[in-house]
Order: C-alpha cells, then sequence, then structure tokens
C-alpha cells in the first residue's frame, strides 16, 4: 500500500504547470500571472488636482483664515480634459476640477469648502501647504515599473492598475479545463426517479464545486455506465476539451467494475491502494496528450476528501500557484477518538477559536462511518498521522481548512 506521502508526490509529478499564453486584459481576471507586467507610462502622467477648488502657491495664501481671509482673482478655469497647460501667475487663482492638469507653477489647491466659491474672485479662508491636494506626477508609479509580479493570482484590482499603466495583454497560465465523471450503473443522476437499489450521484456535483474553488472550469459529464464500450466512448469524447478528466467510482476489484481496463487502453494509469482512511485507493497517471487523469473513489466523502487532500493541490501546481496546499491550522481535540493503526487518517471536524486564544476542533459524527451530513457539517480535516492510534482531549492536531 502507498503512503499519503508517495500518493501526494505522485499527484504532483504529473501536474507539471500548463503552457502559458498570452491572454486580452479582460479574459485574465482569475489567471497566475506567468511575467511580470511593467508600465508604460507615470501614473498620474502629469501633476493633477486631487479635489475640485482653486489652484495656488501656498505662500500666496499662508495666514488666511475666516478672520483674516486671503482674496485672489481668478483667472481661468481648467477641467478634467482640459489638455491645455497654464501658467501660474503669482497672487492669483486658477479654478481647477479634480482631475485636471496641475498649471505650471501651482504648488497646491485650495479645496472649495475652504473659499467662498467666488468666480471672478475666490476668498480663501484657511492656509494651505505645498503639494497639498495634488496628485503628483508618477507618485504611484513610474514607467518601467513592475506593476504586477509573476505568480500573482489576478483580481479586478490588478486588472485596474495594468490598465492604467497601458498594458492591454497578459501572459497567464491558463486555469485548467477539468471534465468530472460518476461511473457506474448504481448511480441516477439528481431530479430523476430512483430506482430500488440505486441512489443519486453526489460525486460529479461535489468534486465539479470543488474544481471551481480551485481555480479550474469543470465540465461535469455526470453519470456514466460501466459498460465498457459506453465508458471508453465517454472519456474519448472529452478529450478534445480536457487538461483533466476526473473520475469517480469504478476502483473495486468487482467484474462490473471495468475502469482499469478501459484506461489501459487510453494511456499509463497505475491504481494503488491506499494506507489511509477514508481514501482506500485511487487512480493518478495520463492519458493522450498529456491529459491528466484522477481516478477517485465513488463514495461521496472518501471522493471528496481525495479532491480535497490530492487533486486540489494538483490543479493549484498545473496553474502556476507557488503555495499548493490548502490552509494548515494547529489544533486541540476537544473529546478522544480511536483512529486505525498503520493509517493516516482524515477525520471530518469543526475548527473554531482565534490565533490569541488558540484553536480548537470537534469531531463531526462518527470519523469511521463515512456520513456525508457530518462532512457537510465541518470546516475541516484533522489529519491523525498513522502512528497514532489514540487522539485523547487536549491533544493537537494538523487540521486543514476547507477552501470552499
Amino acid at each position: 500500500m502507498k503512503t499519503l506521502q508517495e500518493q501526494s508526490q505522485e499527484c504532483l509529478a504529473v501536474s507539471a504547470p500548463l503552457p502559458v499564453f498570452g491572454v486580452e486584459l479582460a479574459d485574465a481576471s482569475g489567471c497566475i500571472l506567468a511575467d511580470d507586467v511593467h508600465s508604460i507610462v507615470n501614473i498620474p502622467a502629469q501633476d493633477l488636482a486631487a479635489t475640485d477648488g482653486y489652484a495656488i502657491r501656498a505662500k500666496d495664501v499662508f495666514g488666511a483664515s475666516h478672520e483674516s481671509p486671503v482674496s485672489l482673482p481668478v483667472v481661468a478655469e481648467i477641467q478634467s480634459d482640459d489638455f491645455d497647460r497654464y501658467v501660474y501667475t503669482e497672487n492669483t487663482a486658477i479654478l481647477v476640477s479634480s482631475g485636471a492638469q496641475m498649471p505650471r507653477g501651482a504648488d497646491c489647491v485650495v479645496p472649495l469648502e475652504l473659499t467662498d466659491r467666488g468666480q471672478a474672485t475666490v476668498r480663501v479662508f484657511e492656509a494651505v501647504d505645498e503639494h497639498e491636494n495634488v496628485r503628483t506626477q508618477a507618485e504611484d508609479v513610474r514607467a518601467g515599473d513592475v506593476l504586477v509580479a509573476a505568480g500573482t493570482r489576478i483580481s479586478s484590482r490588478h486588472i485596474a492598475l495594468v490598465a492604467s499603466g497601458g498594458q492591454d495583454r497578459v501572459t497567464v497560465r491558463p486555469n485548467p479545463r477539468v471534465v468530472v465523471m460518476s461511473i457506474g450503473d448504481d448511480i441516477v443522476e439528481a431530479g430523476k426517479p430512483l430506482p430500488a437499489g440505486k441512489r443519486y450521484d453526489a460525486d460529479s456535483y461535489a468534486i465539479a464545486a470543488g474544481v471551481v474553488n480551485a481555480g479550474g472550469v469543470p465540465y461535469r459529464v455526470g453519470c456514466v455506465s460501466d459498460d465498457k464500450q459506453v465508458l471508453r466512448e465517454a472519456i474519448e469524447d472529452q478529450l478534445v476539451r480536457a487538461d483533466v478528466i476526473i473520475t469517480t467510482g469504478g476502483l473495486s476489484y468487482g467484474a462490473s467494475d471495468t475502469l482499469r481496463d478501459v484506461l489501459a487502453e487510453l494511456g499509463s494509469v497505475r491504481f494503488d491502494a491506499l494506507a489511509m482512511e477514508p481514501v482506500h485507493r485511487m487512480g493518478v497517471g495520463t492519458l493522450e496528450d498529456g491529459i491528466r487523469l484522477f481516478c477517485l473513489p465513488g463514495e461521496p466523502v472518501a471522493a471528496m476528501v481525495a479532491f480535497d487532500v490530492f487533486v486540489r493541490p494538483a490543479l493549484r501546481k498545473m496553474q502556476g500557484y507557488q503555495h499548493v496546499q490548502q490552509q494548515v491550522i494547529r489544533a486541540h481535540a476537544e473529546r478522544g477518538f480511536a483512529s486505525p493503526q498503520g493509517k493516516d487518517e482524515f477525520v471530518r471536524v469543526r475548527v473554531h477559536g482565534d490565533p490569541i486564544s488558540g484553536y480548537g476542533f470537534t469531531v463531526q459524527g462518527e470519523n469511521s462511518r463515512p456520513l456525508l451530513r457530518s462532512l457537510s457539517q465541518a470546516n475541516g480535516l484533522a489529519h491523525v498521522p498513522m502512528d497514532v492510534t489514540t487522539v485523547g482531549i487536549g491533544d493537537e492536531l494538523d487540521c486543514m481548512i476547507f477552501a470552499g
């Protein structure tokens, strides 16, 4: 049987980052930037008024107050779309709107609320300092500066900065396209009548949602028959649009489980028993054109644990993330429980607390039983190492917090 560490390494080994390509800025949201993006302009490009008011020199209103206002003639008005460069004359005022180019020679802006808002002559009731209410040229970014560094996940904030720097395309790692299918003649699509002896497919819905949360683009195929011909055709149909295929089910050794036979003809896939709970076995490999394949258990709790422990980090590596593992919090057990000997166990828990007082966790449901309700009530998985068979009250474990 393979250990947790061995299986993790194998999943990451087949998950090299996807090739980079250039995209329009509007399509880059959520992708990992592959190259640094540099500004081609200063931001702002010139000195700008930061508020509506009057452009002046600070020394011309020194000592101004409500009791002793300073009066200045208003000699011009500049709007934000006015590109003519005005020259300031001492002991005058130029009315400016927010975002307007500062006249040459003026060194500050008196806000409207500190004046009588005069049109021909303005009375200033409070002194201002040099550069007050002025956005100076290149105070934000200088031409040539790195706007966003490689390895950054691009958000709307980064897109605003890159666009301000004059760039309309960036080079990114694409979000992986992930096909998700549940295998077995014993499962039925939710919403359809449920014949006796069958169950509704929860796996493909859950894994597809997990793919979205991990940054991938899911294509949920749903339920696929165990019949070899049907299964082979279903997989082959997805090869043209997939970077990754995730299957659930079909891993037992019964005659009706045909997944191994079908995949043996399509690529190189290894199936192993795992020394862990609740994930007992899993398949990992590649199909034609380097498509990655992860074969997860059909039991829903085991499938979702396998996704969070093994597949989510692989998807993040493919996107170019430097840190692929989920957040781990060290927390203490609030009640004791037993764990199987010789196996790494991931227990459904609810973690609570804060960095100052510390964290604790409560086990949700019976850790030895794959209860889907208890997984829905958990916010993480406590990892019990394989050499630990008893967790006592107060014992600390690493708890992997769910990302979504």
